[in-house]
């Protein structure tokens, strides 16, 4: 251990000679280093300072999106996909810390860094893919807070999807006022979402030793392919293309030293932040699971895999007047945190693919218009019906986009000529290969399943 610090003490701490093109600039210019950690600090306060971009990141592992399959392997498995839920977050914690490693060792987000390394045809089909990407992830998460809206105040949902759009301003004046404000805002409605599951999983009464024996994988996951289905979608909406994005760029909002040492220490705290925080994704999902298997599993409703009827039936068979109530708050605090998130992913990939520098207002409209105009238009022609195709077929769009995320982070993270010293170990890059071929051959199946179902509902149509 001390011959490896001494090696990043002595050495500089990433290569110069990775890159194709020379780093434009920083990312999030206006909140770049604004968020000084002074050297001086002990260890829990440095964790403190550090502490928030995991949470921001976290957000997207517990959006609307997640919500739909969480309910239905409840509804339809029990218990027995925690262990699914479980692996799912093992995932993502690693390939949250690559990304931190990457922003803060070489400077970039992971969209400038594919511009950096790729010739313009590739930046640019990346880029395009990672637009869909996220015009997708927005879509499920404005229909989640629309939802939310229409079971909370009966408003319609095309009113409710424009409501969404309001979140563009609130990102717009709390990140003038500091971005520790937009990470209170955001850690704020985590609490919110977390106390409301809490709620709920008190109401449920779940059998615990069941819950702990579902966090145990078996092999019915893979010999049963209803099950095995939605495992696969289980973990092709909990990894998001955009949060990768998101938190190679938004990790350097802190300042600390630009030296070796400055940056190992930097790694180590992000690191311990984002796997903070994604223990309470993995808290959340679970209790969506847990509350589904215990409600509605264990009295033969097998069928419950929409949010509407998840909160419609809440109260009657839990015997708890407020449970929907408290469900419908969960999805609205869920929905309107992703969305924040989600206007700051795509200010990131439209600077970083594109190397452009567009006024702060006009970045975040541009972003959310992407997200709004589809959903209204869907919403317009197709009411609730279509809206829950939507959020199934977002989740599909995510899917495809998800490798061409994860194959360049873990290729540029394991590349001593761009991270230097810092470059993956072996049994890290062991890991994350191992991880980047499971999410692609399970996204892969989850593909292949999807068109296969709809190629046989067309050829039983015609």
């Amino acid at each position: 251990m001390d011959t490896a610090l001494n090696e990043i003490k002595e050495k500089d701490p990433a290569g110069d000679g990775g890159w194709r093109k020379a780093r434009d600039g920083p990312s999030l210019p206006e909140v770049h280093r604004s968020i000084v950690v002074p050297k001086s600090l002990g260890f829990w306060k440095k964790a403190f300072a550090f502490a928030g971009p995991g949470y921001l990141v976290a957000v997207g592992y517990m959006d609307p999106g997640n919500w739909a399959t969480d309910l239905a392997g409840g509804s339809a498995f029990g218990y027995n996909l925690l262990s699914v839920i479980l692996l799912s977050n093992l995932m993502a914690i690693l390939l949250q810390a690559l990304c931190a490693r990457l922003g803060i060792v070489t400077g970039r987000d992971l969209a400038q860094a594919c511009h950096d390394h790729y010739p313009a045809p590739v930046s640019y089909a990346l880029w395009l893919l990672c637009e869909i990407a996220i015009c997708a992830c927005d879509l499920a998460e404005v229909i989640g807070s629309a939802i939310a809206l229409n079971l909370l105040f009966h408003i319609p949902l095309l009113w409710g999807v424009c409501i969404t759009a309001l979140d563009v301003l609130a990102v717009m004046y709390l990140q003038n006022k500091g971005f520790r404000y937009i990470e209170a805002l955001v850690v704020t409605l985590i609490l919110m979402i977390g106390g409301c599951f809490a709620m709920e999983i008190i109401f449920a009464r779940p059998d615990i030793r069941a819950v702990f024996g579902g966090l145990v994988p078996t092999t019915e996951i893979v010999t049963n392919p209803d099950m095995l289905y939605v495992a696969i979608g289980i973990l092709g909406a909990t990894v998001m293309p955009h949060n990768l994005y998101l938190h190679s760029s938004i990790v350097q909002t802190r300042k600390y030293e630009q030296t070796a040492e400055g940056k190992a220490e930097a790694v180590k705290f992000a690191t311990l932040d984002s796997s903070v925080a994604l223990m309470f994704a993995l808290f959340i999902n679970a209790a969506i699971l847990i509350v589904s298997a215990a409600t509605f599993h264990t009295q033969g409703r097998h069928d419950v895999a929409e949010i509407q009827d998840a909160h419609k039936l809440l109260t009657p068979m839990l015997g708890v007047p407020i449970a929907s109530v408290v469900f419908a708050l969960a999805l609205l605090a869920s929905g309107q945190n992703s969305t924040l998130t989600g206007t700051l992913a795509g200010q990131i990939v439209m600077e970083g693919f594109l190397n452009i520098r567009l006024r702060p207002w006009l970045r975040r409209l541009i972003t959310r218009l992407i997200a709004i105009v589809p959903a209204v238009v869907c919403t317009a022609l197709y009411g609730e019906t279509g809206t829950a195709r939507l959020l199934v077929l977002s989740q599909v769009i995510l899917s495809l986009q998800l490798s061409f995320a994860v194959i360049p982070l873990v290729i540029f993270t394991g590349d001593r000529q761009k991270m230097g010293v810092f470059a993956n170990p072996p049994w890290i890059k062991i890991l994350a290969w191992t991880t980047a071929a499971i999410i692609v051959t399970l996204n892969v199946k989850y593909l292949l399943d999807y068109f296969g179902v709809i190629a046989w509902m067309t050829g039983s149509a015609g």
